[in-house]
């Protein structure tokens, strides 16, 4: 096992990764730079790692590993809260035999070996790519320069014409944005295998997300009431989710302006959309789209609530069923990805 898998990895000195890390640099593309180390926590697992960045995107390496992954079974079990939540939900769905019902919801568990690897910390929109102003008066668009003109005289945060722009309002600034349309994914994937990055495989996304967990969740087989998440918000304010007889800690009193939970950086220092409406590339064993991180919004607009309903953003091994029918035109309005450099049998 070499230096930069984990278990080796986190025996080393802090001068011994700088040392490597540093090495690291003559195999990622020009601009790279090492920014320092940083330990990230969360969950019950740690790591202190090196933080890179190109063209002002943050990358972290994540050292390899071999994990199981996959879910079938519990490995503590849900408390009684997530336990009577879960049941009641989807027994309105003609669902009886809950863990069978999950099983059927997740991958495979299957024993991998994930290959250290240099991660971008942030997912980027798939059909979307920013423009100047100039940039997009030149798309043509019957639309575009009425509806800018009241965006900037408006107190929206963001308007968007579907699959055509989308108009962001960063303080003063408008970052504006266009719909690629023309994008297929063999063009994505040539184009940055040219510039030295690949894209995630869904066994290397599960790892990034859950570590190696064997629960349900990162941080347990029971779901966390005590999140903030999109669409619900703070779900202490939401009646009838929290058991309001149950004395609540105050160190976690809600507040409205704290970031969503399953936004926030985790153990690698990775950041996942948190999201079911938006999904994640990842590429399966054959090369093709496999969809993660997601449903594109279905067991919410179901009407199943935040622990069903956010199963696919929080499950760490949530697969969707129907991804063998999505097609890809449908699905790159509401797709993110994200570059990974591969760093298998290098010896530094």
């Amino acid at each position: 096992m070499g230096p930069l898998n984990r278990g080796v990895w986190e025996g080393l000195s802090a001068q011994k990764k700088e040392e490597r890390l540093r090495d690291l640099l003559r195999y990622f593309p020009t601009g790279m730079k090492y920014e320092g180390l940083e330990t990230f926590e969360r969950f019950g697992q740690r790591i202190e790692t090196g933080v890179f960045s190109y063209e002002e995107q943050t990358f972290v390496f994540v050292p390899g590993d071999r994990v199981t992954l996959g879910w079938d079974r519990w490995q503590v079990g849900m408390n009684e809260e997530t336990s009577a939540d879960l049941l009641e939900t989807v027994s309105e769905y003609g669902v009886e035999d809950v863990d069978s019902f999950l099983s059927s919801q997740m991958s495979p568990v299957r024993e991998v070996h994930i290959a250290p690897m240099l991660v971008e910390c942030r997912n980027h929109p798939l059909g979307w790519f920013e423009v100047t102003e100039a940039e997009a008066m030149a798309q043509e668009s019957s639309y575009f320069t009425e509806e800018l003109e009241k965006f900037k005289l408006s107190d929206l945060n963001q308007y968007e014409l579907h699959q055509e722009f989308r108009l962001v309002r960063q303080g003063e600034a408008i970052q504006i944005f266009w719909f690629n349309e023309d994008l297929t994914l063999e063009y994505l994937i040539e184009e940055e295998a040219k510039a030295g990055f690949g894209l995630l495989t869904e066994e290397e996304w599960e790892y990034l997300y859950g570590g190696g967990s064997r629960t349900l969740f990162p941080w347990g087989d029971s779901f966390d009431y005590t999140m903030k998440l999109k669409h619900f918000g703070s779900l202490e304010e939401v009646e009838g989710i929290v058991d309001e007889s149950i004395e609540q800690n105050p160190s976690l009193l809600v507040e409205n302006d704290r970031p969503y939970d399953l936004e926030l950086p985790n153990f690698f220092g990775v950041q996942f959309a948190g999201d079911p409406y938006n999904y994640e590339l990842t590429l399966d064993a054959s090369g093709n789209m496999m969809p993660k991180g997601g449903d594109g919004g279905a067991m919410i607009c179901g009407g199943m609530g935040p622990l069903v309903g956010f199963l696919p953003a929080a499950a760490v091994y949530y697969r969707d069923g129907n991804a063998g029918e999505l097609e890809w035109e449908g699905m790159i309005d509401y797709m993110n990805y994200r570059r990974v450099i591969r760093l298998a049998g290098l010896s530094v």
